[in-house]
């Protein structure tokens, strides 16, 4: 998918070009009307933290990579995984949870190495281990190196099995047993010091989809080294982050990112994210939030559908820049067009401009390459002397 996108403020009126996207081999012919805005400040902000971002979609199956070019300007590319939802990222590799499977992509790129004089990031999948749909939601990396995610159809936190689809680690004390009926929607991980500490779920159901009733406010934050429950009366809270002494996590029914104290529980509301908040990554005293537009018309029966009509406020498909500090939205990057919506968001730290390439892409092969002899003195040729990948 190629992007063309406009610089500008919210004051200023921006203009906006149409791409097209080339499908997979293995993918049906489909072809998207994107457009991406951000703030004039957004490429700066991405070099003064020296880092990029990386975030799914999961209705039009895209990762979606953010860079910057020396001058500022973002750069954003697109990798095609169908259903892309939950994922974490680093330096060197990406994990991502589509509809059926895990995939893990590695960078293959040398040190000081770039791809098409431009990226210094090339992410490519390598493994992908087979689990079935079981809307696989957020994931983190423990200090042993095992992967974890939130394993939504069963309402259990799970790990990768050798021999089975998951293998479970915990689920809440209120769930009976586990059964892949997506009881409580169990949904968001906060990570703490390379240990899995809390999770957000939509309810305390124990029923097939239970939490569909109690959208408005019977969300809950659980502390899993004690296994209670810490909060709760919230609108479909996601993505629970811990900073300093409090939890931050996203209430998405009322549209806030909320600060809890972490020794009180006082709460108290940062700010109004306008667009159903899900997906945040911190950097430094900032949060990075991805906000998507309701897959109706409204978001009828959540209290986020009032305080959007009065405050005037339109939803949004992009990501905002919040500085934990001030509560303010100080950058922000929009979407237009097919892509409506995106579920998740990582950082890739002290890293300029990345991309990848996704399993069924045109141009695969020319990302693939073995693995260096130690003794070699050969001089691989510069990867990719042509676009390659999905576009």
């Amino acid at each position: 998918m190629q992007f063309v996108g406009t610089r500008g403020d919210a004051a200023e009126r921006q203009n906006s070009a149409t791409s097209r996207s080339s499908p997979g081999p293995d993918e049906p012919k489909r072809s998207f009307n994107v457009q991406t805005e951000f703030s004039r400040g957004f490429g700066d902000w991405l070099i003064d933290q020296q880092v990029a971002l990386v975030c799914s979609t999961y209705l039009t199956g895209y990762l979606l990579f953010i860079g910057v070019r020396a001058d500022g300007m973002p750069v954003p590319s697109a990798a095609s995984f169908s259903h892309a939802m939950g994922l974490v990222a680093d330096s060197q590799r990406i994990y991502l949870g589509t509809k059926n499977e895990i995939w893990r992509l590695e960078n293959i790129l040398r040190p000081d190495e770039l791809a098409n004089e431009m990226f210094d990031r090339f992410y490519a999948p390598r493994t992908a281990q087979i689990t079935g749909d079981i809307n696989i939601h957020e994931m983190g990396v423990d200090a042993s190196g095992d992967l974890l995610f939130i394993n939504t159809r069963h309402s259990c936190l799970a790990t990768i099995s050798a021999t089975h689809a998951f293998k479970p680690l915990w689920k809440p004390k209120f769930i009976s047993r586990l059964a892949p009926e997506d009881r409580c929607h169990l949904n968001g991980l906060a990570m703490e010091n390379g240990r899995a500490r809390y999770v957000t779920a939509c309810s305390t159901g124990d029923v097939l989809e239970s939490w569909r009733g109690g959208r408005r406010d019977a969300g809950v934050v659980i502390d899993l080294e004690t296994d209670a429950v810490v909060a709760d009366g919230f609108s479909m809270p996601h993505s629970p982050r811990i900073w300093g002494d409090s939890v931050y996590l996203l209430e998405s029914g009322r549209g806030y990112l909320v600060r809890i104290d972490r020794h009180s529980g006082k709460r108290e509301d940062v700010t109004f994210c306008p667009g159903f908040a899900r997906g945040m990554v911190f950097v430094s005293h900032y949060a990075v939030v991805t906000v998507s537009l309701s897959r109706h018309a409204n978001f009828g029966g959540l209290p986020i559908d009032a305080t959007m009509k009065a405050n005037g406020a339109a939803p949004r498909c992009g990501l905002l820049v919040i500085d934990l500090r001030s509560g303010n939205i100080v950058q922000w990057f929009r979407f237009r067009g097919d892509v409506t919506e995106l579920f998740d968001v990582g950082v890739i730290s002290n890293i300029r401009c990345p991309r990848g390439i996704g399993p069924n892409a045109p141009g695969l092969e020319e990302a693939m390459r073995g693995e260096e002899l130690a003794t070699s003195r050969e001089t691989t040729p510069p990867l990719f002397t042509r676009s390659t990948g999905d576009e």
